[in-house]
């Protein structure tokens, strides 16, 4: 099942006895545990009735014996077991999954982690309950799950807007939900997120950020370039070259995929895995670099990447001088 059938199932008062939340994408276990905690009982009901375990603290008997015991003045009572994977001995739980409580909803965040499929506590848990498993979603898809958030919540956010908030944020959903949400609370009546509200709100520049130095190479403008490391060494937090690299390769890479596929826009935006708005600066670099240009630019980004680290290169050299030397080699 999915977040949305989960929680909807919940409203309709359709519980199971078990609910096992796994995987490495702690954002969704979150979503489904806020929700259990604060909705699933009334105020009234969770005095008595909401019990919460932390994986670090507790042992399994304790939560066995909190799952065993009968709701006071309702239906049913809520456990929550949230990080379960820092609990020792939790497959000792074993025989109450197979055996569970009809009036007790019990809730198991584990996260970070998968159970193993061939042991019988994963078999029981299948069997008896429902196994939520949460994966990562690719940095590709980013954009497009910003995007959703927003318009589930009666806004809209522009391409550009967009972008500025992924690559400076990352594969971080929780950090990009938070930030979305803080962006929304300030905007006074309007209906759009824009690139102005990134930088008053979430602290991104406009002018000075991964996006804007993506662009200036690619049409191989080496000053606004080299203005914008500027920027970046006297505001390190803004773009560590760790975030800046992988960028520069992920749009250089997606330029060659770009400039051999024949076709409209639609076309290449669908092979590479962009908005369309976009299709236009993947072409225009294009133009700019030969086939062979940009097979040295991944070779150079790579040698970089191991200079950022401290291999092949002068312990003393800052992270601007690294990216300056590299944005001249590349443009010029």
């Amino acid at each position: 099942m999915s977040v949305e059938n989960i929680i909807s199932s919940w409203e309709k008062k359709n519980f199971k006895s078990l609910y096992w939340l796994e995987g490495d994408e702690g954002f969704y276990i979150d979503k489904i545990m806020n929700y259990a905690e604060r909705h699933i009982l009334s105020e009234s009901e969770a005095e008595f009735n909401l019990t919460i375990f932390y994986g670090r603290d507790a042992n399994w008997s304790e939560v066995t014996n909190a799952c065993k015991r009968f709701p006071m003045f309702a239906e049913r009572q809520v456990v929550l077991l949230k990080e379960a994977q820092y609990m020792k001995d939790i497959a000792k739980m074993e025989p109450y999954f197979e055996n569970p409580q009809p009036s007790t909803t019990l809730i198991i965040g584990y996260k970070e982690k998968k159970l193993d499929a061939r042991t019988k506590l994963a078999k029981t848990v299948k069997q008896k309950g429902e196994l939520f498993a949460s994966t990562k979603i690719f940095d590709s898809k980013l954009p497009e799950w910003t995007n959703q958030i927003v318009k589930q919540r009666g806004f809209s956010i522009n391409p550009k807007a967009v972008l500025l908030l992924v690559d400076h944020i990352g594969n971080d959903l929780s950090r990009i939900d938070n930030e979305v949400n803080k962006i929304l609370i300030n905007l006074n009546g309007r209906k759009d997120i824009t690139e102005e509200d990134i930088e008053n709100y979430v602290g991104i520049s406009k002018e000075f950020n991964v996006f804007e130095l993506q662009m200036a190479v690619a049409q191989k403008d080496l000053p606004k370039a080299i203005r914008i490391i500027q920027y970046f060494e006297s505001n390190p937090k803004s773009a560590p070259i760790q975030l800046i690299l992988p960028a520069l390769y992920n749009f250089f890479s997606k330029v060659i995929i770009a400039s051999s596929i024949s076709g409209g826009e639609t076309n290449i935006a669908s092979a590479i895995g962009v908005s369309p708005y976009f299709v236009k600066d993947y072409l225009m670099a294009a133009r700019n670099y030969n086939i062979q240009a940009l097979e040295m630019i991944l070779l150079q980004l790579h040698q970089y990447n191991l200079r950022s680290i401290g291999i092949d290169t002068v312990s003393s050299t800052s992270q601007g001088s690294l990216l300056k030397e590299m944005v001249v080699k590349i443009i010029r």
